[in-house]
């Protein structure tokens, strides 16, 4: 945000929300990450409450619920050649839900819910 008065705080939870988008980044090599990521989202949500950091807490709250209904529903139906096809549709809505937040969080934007 072209914000002229600088928050350290909100500088602070910038730098943690790059983190977590760099923890579900990595999840792609070192699944536990991904749980590290949730587990910070969770806990510093309170702390963004009313800041735009929020919108991107929330939004890493949701990729990492839906991808993981997405990615069960894929593994129980694996044996089937759909679920092959679920799998891969979930890793790349992963990819798109990091890359899009941590676009507009370097552009200091808000997400949008989708």
């Amino acid at each position: 945000m072209n914000d002229p008065v600088r928050d350290p705080r909100l500088d602070s939870a910038k730098t943690l929300t790059a983190v977590v988008y760099a923890l579900q980044a990595a999840a792609f090599f070192f699944g536990i990450t991904y749980i590290i990521a949730i587990i910070i989202s969770y806990v510093k949500l309170d702390d963004v409450k009313g800041t735009w950091l929020e919108s991107h807490f929330r939004w890493q709250i949701r990729t990492f619920w839906f991808s993981l209904l997405w990615g069960a529903i894929g593994a129980l139906t694996f044996i089937l050649i759909i679920g092959w096809f679920i799998l891969a549709a979930d890793c790349i809505w992963v990819i798109y839900r990091i890359v899009k937040g941590w676009l507009r969080l370097n552009e200091g934007k808000e997400m949008v819910p989708q």
